[in-house]
């Protein structure tokens, strides 16, 4: 089985991060595997160097050209099934199979965006799933939304697997100690884009006593884009730079989170976020939007959910999280870590792609 991987790049995005780990995974049970991008962002480039997985970038083309250079390489390259992330590759991918293929074509649905209810564009691309022979999520929310859009698709194109966690990586090292300097720590590890929530979490934070304010210090660290300077002037404006720290994207972002007491996740909406299944894996305690599936797996285990589109309902969540003492938050984390590991499982997640690529 020889199988290609596409995404729009290999920068330090979620959807990047998972299909990196599939990757891994596939070639670590013996079958070659290709990555297939068409903007060279190199974040993960020395990993896939690592595993000697073959990499081609073709960027620098106009999108009609990235169109037909790719579909020369797709139907050129020989590959038994090719697996595609995200909207813009998932829709090229499918163009390269007109007229006909020899390939089983799975694509990943990741971000379950709700805007794909009003956008025709969005729409337009979910029409072309009839020419799939699998549809993939993280999360059942995701296909749901697929289904409204296309409600002729067969159920059987549709499979649900969750994001996978190597526990051999991503696990606690070390014993924390929370509130050790009587500051409630959060970490966000998110792209800066308008749709992660930025603005409304410093809307929130406007609107906090000063009591928790004096409590409270945030650090988030993500690749930069044109919202980040807004967020920048809007922090500076409402004086909040004692309170929350900007950071570029790290590869020490395991370390980090080790030394926060929380994991925060603020977006508009998710696919499943792999931040939030490495804070679970590390055992840590989060605060996080009630987007997605994560209502349903975080279901009464003392974490704390809230709606991002409402800066009242950020507040309380910041406001509960100071009822948690550190009895409470390491509790929370033995509880996470816990159903982290029935979760998130690579081994059993990889093997479910491997029957699903197998078409077993």
């Amino acid at each position: 089985m020889k199988l290609l991987c596409v995404i729009d790049s290999i920068g330090s995005g979620g959807a990047q991060r998972q299909l990196i780990a599939i990757a891994k995974g596939i070639k670590a049970n013996g079958y070659p595997v290709s990555f297939l991008v068409y903007h060279h962002e190199p974040f993960y480039l020395q990993e896939l160097k690592d595993e000697n997985i073959d990499y081609t970038c073709l960027d620098g083309f106009s999108y009609i050209k990235r169109i037909f250079k790719m579909r020369k390489h797709i139907r050129n390259g020989k590959f038994d099934i090719v697996l595609s992330f995200l909207e813009g590759a998932n829709f090229i991918t499918t163009l390269a199979g007109f007229p006909f293929r020899t390939w089983r074509l799975v694509l990943g649905e990741r971000n379950a965006n709700p805007n794909i209810l009003k956008s025709k564009k969005l729409r337009f691309y979910r029409w072309f799933h009839f020419f799939t022979d699998i549809v993939v999520s993280n999360s059942q929310f995701n296909i749901d939304l697929v289904k409204k859009i296309n409600p002729f698709l067969n159920d059987n194109k549709f499979h649900v697997i969750y994001n996978f966690v190597d526990f051999t990586y991503w696990k606690p090292t070390r014993k924390h100690e929370y509130l050790r300097n009587k500051k409630y720590n959060i970490l966000v590890a998110a792209t800066h884009e308008d749709r992660k929530n930025a603005n409304g979490l410093l809307e929130a934070l406007r609107n906090l006593d000063e009591y928790y304010l004096k409590r409270l210090n945030i650090d988030w660290y993500g690749r930069f884009d044109n919202s980040y300077y807004e967020t920048l002037n809007l922090s500076k404006k409402y004086d909040l730079n004692d309170v929350i720290n900007f950071h570029p994207a790290t590869k020490n972002i395991k370390e980090k989170m080790e030394d926060a007491d929380v994991i925060g996740l603020f977006s508009f909406y998710e696919g499943l976020p792999n931040v939030i299944c490495e804070a679970l894996s590390l055992g840590k305690p989060v605060i996080c939007s009630a987007v997605s599936d994560l209502p349903v797996i975080l279901k009464n285990t003392g974490n704390i959910l809230f709606d991002p589109k409402k800066t009242i309902s950020i507040v309380k969540a910041i406001e509960d999280l100071f009822m948690l003492n550190s009895q409470n938050l390491e509790e929370i984390g033995r509880y996470n870590l816990k159903l982290a590991k029935k979760s998130f499982d690579s081994s059993i997640l990889i093997n479910s792609y491997l029957k699903l690529l197998r078409n077993e």
